[in-house]
């Protein structure tokens, strides 16, 4: 295994878009809230998996982003950019948004139980990923920002062709 045998995968942008239109007091109702970016980094989309601007609008909203049968089923506040279009990375791709922030990974086996973690500077992601991958028990990974927990997008194995 090598550390561009991985791909990232951001939130889908179609699963907000309405969220805009709502006004502020719907979204309240819904435990969500609009903000404006006021310094980059800070404001982590994860559709887009890009910083807001400053001045960019965003929204904070609870996101179930483990959405599994298992004790390890989580859930946590994410924001998302107005204008987000859903991130593609390459394969080994790890965006700067990423990159730049302390990563907890967090590891699970295929019935979605969590089986190890580390924390890693941005620029020790991949090293980590593939020491991670080695493991035959390991299906796929969360990374989440180290300090305050967030998650920010699930890795999987990429397809490698022959």
């Amino acid at each position: 295994m090598n550390a561009k045998s991985f791909r990232l995968t951001a939130l889908d942008s179609g699963r907000y878009a309405e969220l805009f239109e709502l006004p502020d007091e719907e979204l309240a109702a819904r435990g969500a809230q609009r903000m404006r970016a006021d310094a980059k980094p800070g404001y982590p989309c994860r559709v887009s998996l890009e910083d807001a601007d400053p001045g960019e609008e965003v929204l904070l909203l609870h996101h179930l982003h483990h959405d599994v049968k298992s004790p390890y089923r989580a859930a946590g506040p994410i924001f998302i950019r107005a204008a987000a279009v859903t991130a593609t990375p390459a394969v080994g791709e790890v965006p700067e948004m990423l990159r730049a922030r302390p990563q907890s990974i967090r590891a699970y086996d295929r019935e979605a139980m969590m089986v190890a973690a580390e924390v890693v500077s941005g620029d020790e992601i991949p090293r980590a990923i593939e020491r991670l991958f080695s493991r035959d028990d390991i299906a796929y990974l969360h990374l989440h920002n180290a300090g305050p927990g967030c998650f920010n997008c699930r890795v999987e194995r990429a397809v490698m062709s022959p």
